[in-house]
Order: C-alpha cells, then sequence, then structure tokens
C-alpha cells in the first residue's frame, strides 16, 4: 500500500500534500504520462506542473487515465500550474489559464502560480522557436497581474493562488499592495547548495506555505563558469545515508522535509519516483541536518541569465 502524505493547510483553507511530482522537463509526453501515473500509482497526490513546461497534455491524459481507472477521483488530487509570462496582461490572465485547463483536461487547478515576476511579450510567434527565445519586456506590473489572478478564484478556475520565483522586495511589495487574496504559496529553489533561508524565513514569517523546486539540485551542470558536483556524490551524504540505511536522494528530500518546507522532485524513471516518495518513515538527527545545511554555497542554478536585464528580473 502507498504511504500516505502529510499535508500543509494553506491561507484559503484548502490542504497542500508536502510532496508532489515535478513535470518540468525536456522529455517525451508519453515519458511525462507514464511518470504521473506511476507517481500516482504510489502515492502522489501533488502533481505540479506550468504553461512552460509544455507537459500539461501529458498531465492531463495520466489524470484521466487514472480517474478512469477508479485509482483516484479528481478531488482527491491536488494540481498545481503556472501563469507565464506572456500572459501577464490583466486581460490575458484568463486566456493562459484556460489554456492550461483544456491541455489538462480539467475544470479547474488546486493552486495557480504567477510563474515569475517579469512580463514578456513574444515578438515573433515561429512555431518551431524554442518559447523563451523572441521575448522582450512588457510594461505590466506584477500587482496588476495578481489583482486578475484573483478573479480566478472568484471564478472558481482556480482554488488557490501563489507565486513563484519572488524575491524579498517583490513580495514585500505586492503583500503591502491592496489586494484581495494573500499568497498561498511561494515556489522556489532550494537544495543543499542553495538553500536560500532568507528567502524562507521572510515567507515563514508573512504565513506563506513554501514549495521547494530542484531539491537534488543538479549534478554535473553548468553554473556560472564551473561544474557543479553531484551532491548525491557527497561523501557527507552518503555517510549519512549508509548510517540511516537510506538512498542519498532520500536523505536530501528529508532533509528538505526537515526544514517544514513541501517539495516537487521531478524524475522520469517509476523506481526513483517510488524512492523519492519513501521520506516519511525515518528522520535525520539534528547533527545530520547541521551537516546537510553546512554543504550550503550559495550556488543557485535556476537563474535563466537571459532575462537578468529586464525589469523585475528576481535573482
Amino acid at each position: 500500500m502507498a504511504a500516505m502524505c502529510p499535508t500543509v493547510k494553506l491561507l484559503s483553507g484548502y490542504s497542500m500534500p508536502v510532496v508532489g511530482l515535478g513535470t518540468f522537463d525536456n522529455l517525451k509526453s508519453d515519458l511525462v504520462c507514464e511518470a504521473v501515473k506511476a507517481a500516482i500509482d504510489s502515492g502522489y497526490r501533488l502533481i505540479d506542473c506550468a504553461y512552460i513546461y509544455r507537459s500539461e497534455h501529458a498531465v492531463g491524459q495520466a489524470i484521466a487515465d487514472r480517474v478512469q481507472a477508479g485509482v483516484i477521483r479528481r478531488e482527491d488530487l491536488f494540481v498545481t500550474t503556472k501563469l507565464w509570462n506572456t500572459f501577464h496582461e490583466p486581460e490575458r490572465v484568463e486566456l493562459g489559464l484556460r489554456e492550461s485547463l483544456e491541455q489538462l483536461g480539467l475544470e479547474y487547478v488546486d493552486l495557480f502560480l504567477m510563474h515569475w515576476p517579469m512580463a514578456f511579450t513574444q515578438t515573433k510567434t515561429d512555431p518551431k522557436a524554442w518559447i523563451l527565445d523572441n521575448m522582450e519586456p512588457a510594461d505590466v506590473d506584477f500587482v496588476d497581474t495578481w489583482k486578475a489572478m484573483e478573479q480566478m478564484v472568484e471564478k472558481g478556475l482556480a482554488k488557490s493562488i501563489g507565486v513563484s520565483n519572488f524575491n524579498v522586495q517583490q513580495l514585500t511589495r505586492l503583500l503591502n499592495a491592496p489586494i484581495k487574496i494573500k499568497p498561498d504559496n511561494i515556489q522556489l529553489e532550494s537544495h543543499p547548495l542553495f538553500n536560500n533561508q532568507e528567502l524562507i524565513d521572510f515567507c515563514r514569517a508573512q504565513g506563506l506555505s513554501v514549495t521547494v523546486y530542484s531539491p537534488l539540485a543538479k549534478g554535473d551542470t553548468t553554473y556560472p563558469g564551473k561544474t557543479v558536483a553531484n551532491l548525491l556524490d557527497d561523501h557527507r551524504v552518503l555517510d549519512i545515508a549508509t548510517r540511516v540505511k537510506r538512498t542519498p536522494a532520500q536523505v536530501v528530500l528529508r532533509w528538505t522535509l526537515q526544514r517544514g518546507l513541501c517539495l516537487v522532485p521531478k524524475s522520469c524513471t517509476p523506481s526513483r519516483i517510488r524512492e523519492n516518495f519513501q521520506i516519511f518513515d525515518f528522520t535525520l538527527s539534528e547533527e545530520d541536518m547541521a551537516t546537510i545545511t553546512a554543504m550550503n554555497e550559495n550556488c543557485r542554478l535556476v537563474t535563466i541569465n537571459k532575462f537578468k536585464n529586464f525589469p523585475e528580473y528576481p535573482f
């Protein structure tokens, strides 16, 4: 029997599972579909996706398959998607969400996030071009975008709303604006190489739940001029894993969970999907937690540097 996943209560009153499946990848849609089905079969009830991931259709196929098979009901799932930067104009927010809902085959999402504080306009519409190409800044205030997102809750298209990749200053401005609904959740990068603790502490002080993406970092990738080591090969993680009789990935994910954070690790391998969910029946000691925390190098991996000169670039 699949493990039961703990939940966190959002400000809106809804409960969100603390562990979900991330679906950001350049995978073929059939692999994404199979990954989501494997996740649901393993006990996952949170599925995290986004317009920009280009995987919403595959996610929707997997959900429909498991609903039709009687494995779950739609209301048993917590589905998150994100508003892409080209839909920030208030009059386009509903269009962006409805496009995601159409791909997902759903009538509503449980959580709708503003993916980035930056607004884009697309200068060309070449269908063969990568979606991040040919972008220019758009003159849209994210507070106005947020107010349009509030209407999505009022219309029943989203049960709760939040943000992603905002910094402290941007969050402060949003929270101090004349808004009706306070963000339910923020999604941000955090892992042992970049714990992002200052932002996390600020969010907690404001009552926002925090979801972590890239919780396992990205070993062997290039980060501003240097190769990033695979933290799952780090001797400190390996020593702890050996002692607690768990895999290195489970140790790192448990470290994030014990920090009181939600997380959405991604994988397309069924065995790893199951492994990433089996982190509720063991505990890391305070010493182990401190050892992993000490690995911090302030090494942010998700930067999309090509947009660093855009207004509201957060990093």
